[in-house]
């Protein structure tokens, strides 16, 4: 049996609750909100990232940290692994104390005060920075694309479509970001680029202070209510993880913990999982769940799994891609060499310029009865991305002979991880405010950002065994992540039947 829509998030409320709906292109008039927010937001996130593991190996002379590859790009994976990881809290505080408006706005003012951080050439500003960073995304992140999910009581296709919309919001950000702060961080001093980001958070900020009444009363309020006595609890247990966190960071930032990157990576992975799999059995058999909402959250927990799949080789994009890109491709165009940063825009490019396409493809195939199911368009993101390692792996026979290759290997590797993104990505977002228990909605969705911290810590660890020393062995490494990630959609494939039951969409 299919599911009803009243038993989809948001399908019971009060009229008032849910703001006007035709307003943005046929979509509600909170959309503009969030498409904005998020627009400046991805912008600081990705143009940071595009310049952030290439201002770790650059030498002290030219700026930067000069650190080795592998340290280097094990901060990266902690660094973005960190950011999804913490969105689990911070979806639990949205949903027990503040409500997802709130969570938003702090986010995102904690967000900024972190790239303005990274602006001041100071080694130890530069991992505070890293830590408001992680912060403030764990609480924006997840809290913003819950907001959207509950702009869409009705569910059904029109929301995958807005999810889709919004998607293409967060990549004119990610299509930005690069050009400008790899720009001037490249070209001109790393902390320009960094400075530059946090200008770009605090013009979403202001556009969403302007704007946020037309969210109305979506993710205004908590989710649940645990009663007035238990809230001074829940608050006392927040402010005494917050201190011991500023503890230890205070602990590392004075030299009084040593913590090894490489290693620290490895064992995070290890905890990840761990959390991952409490939540998931805490939520089953202790959430007080209805059977079809036990199956479907059984469901999203094996979709987990090949999230965190999909994310280990996307996320090669900022670590071991941008480092081809600067190392072994030829950038020069019409006799001046282009910053490396800047192929980071290509995804987000073809984001835009698919992301449409995808949407109306879902919207007409759902209106025939047509359109494929949630781990069938898992399964062709996964296939996509393992084609575009396949095509690396060929540019890496050209590398490993000493030859700068065109960047055409590169432009042509993320249109096919664009096309397994576009698959993979909104359909992920809006398959959890779709299956997910309303009362654990934030934290399911931040239990799906795990699965990209997940990913990233994976994409950190990979991407240091591609130095200059391993030249010689890109081709069978970039072998290696093609047939995980093929081999994964094949199986997903084979799932897909028994994924289906669980979810409840017909045969």
């Amino acid at each position: 049996m299919t599911q009803s829509t009243n038993d989809l998030p948001g399908a019971n409320l009060p009229p008032d609750h849910i703001p006007n709906s035709t307003e943005f292109f046929g979509h509600p008039s909170g959309l503009h909100t969030l498409f904005f927010l998020e627009l400046w937001e991805r912008f600081s996130y990705y143009g940071m990232r595009a310049i952030l593991v290439l201002f770790m190996v650059a030498a002290a002379e030219a700026g930067g940290l000069g650190l080795p590859d592998a340290t280097a790009t094990a901060i990266y994976g902690l660094y973005t692994a960190g950011v999804y990881l913490l969105a689990l809290p911070g979806g639990w505080l949205a949903d027990r104390l503040i409500g997802q408006q709130k969570a938003v706005w702090y986010g995102g003012i904690i967000i900024a005060a972190g790239h303005f951080a990274l602006a001041v050439p100071m080694q130890e500003m530069f991992f505070v920075g890293l830590v408001l960073l992680v912060v403030g995304t764990g609480l924006l992140k997840p809290n913003v694309s819950t907001i959207v999910g509950e702009l869409y009581p009705e569910g059904g296709s029109r929301r995958d479509a807005g999810f889709s919309i919004f998607y293409m919001g967060i990549n004119v950000g990610a299509f930005l970001g690069p050009l400008i702060c790899g720009f001037l961080g490249e070209s001109i001093n790393w902390h320009y680029g960094f400075g530059a980001a946090g200008i770009g958070m605090l013009a979403g900020l202001i556009q969403y202070r302007l704007t946020q009444k037309n969210l109305g009363q979506a993710g205004a309020f908590p989710q649940t209510s645990d009663g007035p006595d238990q809230t001074p609890k829940l608050w006392r247990g927040v402010w005494v993880v917050t201190a011991i966190a500023v503890a230890v960071i205070a602990s590392v930032w004075t030299g009084v913990i040593r913590i090894n990157p490489v290693a620290m990576a490895g064992g995070a992975t290890g905890l990840i999982v761990g959390v991952a799999a409490v939540y998931f059995v805490f939520i089953l058999a202790r959430g007080q769940l209805l059977g079809f909402e036990k199956k479907q959250v059984m469901a999203l927990a094996l979709l987990f799994i090949f999230s965190a799949i999909f994310w280990s080789g996307f996320e090669q994009a900022g670590s071991s891609l941008n480092l081809f890109a600067e190392r072994y491709t030829d950038r020069v165009l019409f006799g001046w060499e282009a910053p490396a940063s800047w192929l980071q825009s290509i995804n987000p490019i073809f984001i835009i310029l698919l992301a449409p396409a995808f949407a109306a493809v879902w919207v007409q195939l759902g209106r025939r009865n047509l359109d494929p199911s949630i781990p069938v368009k898992f399964a062709l993101g996964l296939i996509f991305l393992g084609i575009g390692f396949g095509v690396m792996a060929i540019a890496s026979i050209y590398a490993a002979q000493e030859t700068l290759v065109l960047p055409t290997w590169l432009i042509l590797t993320y249109l096919f991880h664009t096309m397994g993104e576009l698959c993979l990505s909104p359909v992920g977002l809006s398959a959890v405010t779709k299956l997910s228990p309303r009362k654990f909605l934030g934290q399911m969705m931040g239990l799906w950002f795990i699965s990209i911290a997940l990913g990233n810590l994976f994409a950190g660890l990979v991407a240091g065994r591609f130095d200059d020393d391993s030249l010689a062995d890109f081709p069978m490494l970039f072998g290696s992540v093609f047939g995980v990630t093929v081999v994964g959609g094949l199986v997903l494939l084979a799932l897909t039947p028994m994924l289906k039951r669980l979810i409840g969409q017909p045969h």
